[in-house]
């Protein structure tokens, strides 16, 4: 017979893993797949909890992303008209010289970006884990070599461990909703620039096929109160105003949703045993689309740097982590800062700046070499 001690070392040893990932969204649903493909014990904090229909998430998927969810057999898994993909890209900025285009086919890339209802890719990722032999979901494990807090902007584990987190609001509201036109949108994506609004409508085939829009709308945080308020009709004619270039007849397919924008970036990123990824670890103006592509870099990134580590490091060893700290310092703080400028550039509205940043879209746009390296750098992160 086994002793009271033995018996509670066997049940420890039975209920440590390798990783404990904290989190529940796609961040934390890819990353456990990926350090499952390494023969790591995963311990995912929680199931996915259930979707609402009325879910009105899209996001832009760049190439990166794309092949890290197509190594992780959950790309093919998507629903035909969950993924709609982006050929054609129209900027316009708030006077007639502002004008920024990009097209796959100059590029000689599939697409431009790949627009993924939110839902069936949390789905897919989902029916991916149930197959994933070293993954456990439940209650926090007893013990783990390694902590990933995957929680998103607000994570608890991220202001319990103590971390430094400079947040600033923009003092702005992001309203979401899921449109259909009157026209094709021929995989064609446009946004518009303008103070003191950025507004997109992402090509999608959900709910009618090759005439569906997700829309994301940044605002003053009273204007979009006032926007939010507004019956169905009157918002779809201001939404058309916003839009006078644009495709014609467009309707709501469905509820609105709002939430606050702001900018943040965290302090440490690591520790010993412990590491942040995603919105838990930098947070973005959506206005560029890449907020997710960021949390999915920091996924290939911290597996790459586990699978590289020499055979005695442990995965919570504090220099290791580091590494992939230092990996993503730069493409996260570059686009936090890209995006913070942007949107401080467009708002701004004295008549020559608001002259300046147009004519300087409308230089871009005839300058190839530049233009290339701007969507090589969105590709592929």
């Amino acid at each position: 017979m086994p002793t009271a001690k033995a018996t509670a070392s066997l049940q420890c040893a039975m209920h440590s893993v390798d990783v404990a990932i904290r989190g529940r969204g796609a961040v934390a649903m890819t990353l456990a797949l990926a350090l499952s493909q390494q023969g790591l014990r995963i311990h995912l904090s929680a199931a996915l909890g259930h979707v609402p229909p009325a879910d009105v998430r899209a996001y832009a998927l760049n190439a990166a992303s794309r092949r890290l969810l197509q190594r992780l057999k959950v790309w093919d898994a998507l629903p035909a008209d969950a993924v709609t993909p982006v050929h054609d890209m129209r900027v316009r900025g708030d006077q007639a010289a502002g004008r920024l285009g990009f097209s796959s086919w100059s590029l000689c890339v599939d697409a431009l970006a790949w627009i993924v209802d939110a839902a069936a890719l949390d789905a897919a990722l989902n029916a991916a884990l149930q197959f994933a032999a070293h993954v456990h979901r439940g209650e926090v494990p007893g013990h783990a070599a390694l902590a990933v807090y995957a929680e998103g902007k607000e994570s608890a584990s991220r202001a319990a461990a103590g971390v430094h987190v400079d947040r600033h609001a923009y003092g702005q509201t992001a309203i979401a909703a899921r449109l259909v036109a009157a026209q094709p949108h021929d995989g064609v994506a446009r946004q518009w620039f303008r103070s003191p609004d950025v507004l997109a409508l992402l090509p999608f085939d959900r709910p009618t096929a090759g005439r569906s829009f997700a829309l994301v709308w940044s605002l003053p945080t009273a204007r979009a109160a006032e926007l939010a308020a507004l019956d169905a009709h009157a918002f779809e004619h201001e939404l058309q105003r916003a839009t006078e270039d644009g495709p014609e007849g467009l309707q709501l397919a469905g509820d609105r949703a709002s939430w606050p924008l702001s900018i943040a970036q965290v302090e440490p990123v690591c520790g010993a045993g412990w590491v942040l990824v995603g919105d838990a670890a930098h947070v973005v103006h959506p206005l560029a689309g890449q907020g997710l592509n960021l949390g999915l870099a920091d996924v290939q990134a911290l597996g790459d740097t586990l699978g590289a580590r020499e055979p005695w490091r442990s995965i919570g060893d504090a220099r290791l982590l580091q590494r992939y700290a230092r990996a993503r310092a730069w493409p996260n703080w570059a686009m936090t800062r890209l995006t913070d400028a942007l949107l401080h550039g467009f708002a701004a509205d004295q008549p020559w700046l608001r002259e300046l940043r147009n004519r300087g879209m409308g230089l871009v746009n005839r300058a190839t070499p530049i233009k290339r390296w701007l969507a090589t750098q969105a590709l592929e992160g």
